[in-house]
């Protein structure tokens, strides 16, 4: 990658988004005592979750046949992901899959 791709502008204002609410979301989790920080939450709508990943957690999140939410929150990190079961078994094949947040 060159630096003339790295220094575009939608690049520059989405990575200081991201590093934006990365550090909201961590400064509001220090701010509370040690014994009340869960690591993760929503920060203005965001859903965040900075718990070490497991894999029933990264199971759950990216094949979890009991949520029929195309797009939910992330096991790790900041934002959403696929849930990918509801897209390839559908309940009802001629009902769209539900994209929800």
């Amino acid at each position: 990658m060159t630096w003339k791709k790295i220094l575009r502008p939608r690049n520059i204002v989405g990575t200081t988004l991201l590093l934006t609410f990365v550090g909201a979301a961590v400064t509001e989790q220090l701010r509370l005592p040690p014994e009340e920080r869960t690591w993760h939450g929503n920060i203005a709508g965001i859903p965040y979750d900075f718990r070490v990943p497991t894999v029933e957690r990264l199971r759950a999140t990216v094949w979890n046949k009991d949520n029929p939410q195309l797009l939910v929150p992330q096991a790790f990190g900041i934002g959403w992901t696929f849930n990918l079961y509801p897209l390839l078994h559908p309940k009802n094949k001629t009902e769209p899959v539900k994209i929800g947040l």
